[in-house]
């Protein structure tokens, strides 16, 4: 069972603010990047058409905290962590490190929540994930969490 996954990204330029540093939103994009293969790993896809009824997962909360830049051509590491896993929903942390220092710097933390969802035309409803999913996905250990 899984409960991590870490990608590593340069940082382009397009994703950087007139300062030269990264803009606060791209770190929402990089978790999503992260979760995404995370999927990916599993077997699965975050539109999920491989069980039925299909699911999906829209985010219910996102955040991030910031204690250093990033800028164009660093080498960041996004490192995902399975948080908590309830019958509906899924939380990870996000710890964002600048692999381009040495040693690594942790540069930001973030977490995202989502729902297992159906869609009934343009209505969606909570669904209970389902077994081929969350037998592959376990919580962190609680040292990796600390």
């Amino acid at each position: 069972m899984a409960y991590e996954f870490k990608i590593t990204r340069r940082v382009e330029f397009a994703e950087t603010d007139m300062a030269g540093i990264v803009h606060y939103s791209n770190f929402f994009r990089y978790m999503e990047v992260a979760e995404h293969a995370f999927f990916r790993s599993l077997g699965f896809s975050v539109v999920t058409r491989q069980v039925d009824p299909p699911v999906g997962w829209p985010r219910v909360h996102a955040e991030c905290d910031y204690s250093e830049p990033l800028r164009f051509e660093d080498e960041v590491e996004v490192h995902m962590l399975v948080s908590r896993k309830r019958s509906k929903s899924l939380t990870y942390l996000f710890r964002f490190r600048r692999v381009n220092d040495q040693p690594p710097v942790e540069i930001a933390r973030g977490s995202l929540t989502v729902v297992c969802v159906t869609h009934h035309g343009a209505k969606m409803t909570a669904a209970t994930i389902p077994k081929e999913i969350a037998d592959k996905i376990e919580v962190a250990p609680a040292e990796l969490l600390a």
